[in-house]
């Protein structure tokens, strides 16, 4: 065995021996059948990899273009808020709209008490 590297752009001195790769033959397996390992798999408990099926949204997407552009974004109480989306629900309401109509409530109580 010599030392030297064999050149990529030159001549091979000793043409490489590839005799000893062939492929192999194929192997004669018989699968077993679907339902066999499925009811194995679910007597060893091993989790399933299919997809589970994706509830349906909760609540409808609320888009409308109404030219509000800025955001504002509170924390909240479940309960507040749920209240607030069932009045733009009941109403027909965008909740910007909501939250216009509820400030406006407010400003009008605020100056009955004055």
């Amino acid at each position: 065995m010599s030392k030297t590297r064999a050149s990529i752009f030159g001549d091979a001195p000793d043409p490489l021996d590839l005799s000893g790769f062939a492929p192999k033959a194929p192997q004669d397996i018989k699968a077993p059948p679907v339902d066999a390992i499925r009811a194995i798999s679910e007597a060893a408990r091993f989790p399933s990899r299919e997809a589970r099926p994706v509830p349906p949204p909760k609540r409808q997407q609320r888009r409308h273009r109404t030219g509000r552009n800025v955001q504002f974004n509170i924390r909240a109480r479940q309960e507040t808020i749920d209240a607030f989306l069932a009045i733009a629900d009941q109403q027909g309401w965008v909740l910007g709209e909501v939250l216009e109509q509820a400030v406006a409530a407010l400003e009008r109580e605020l100056a009955v008490k004055t």
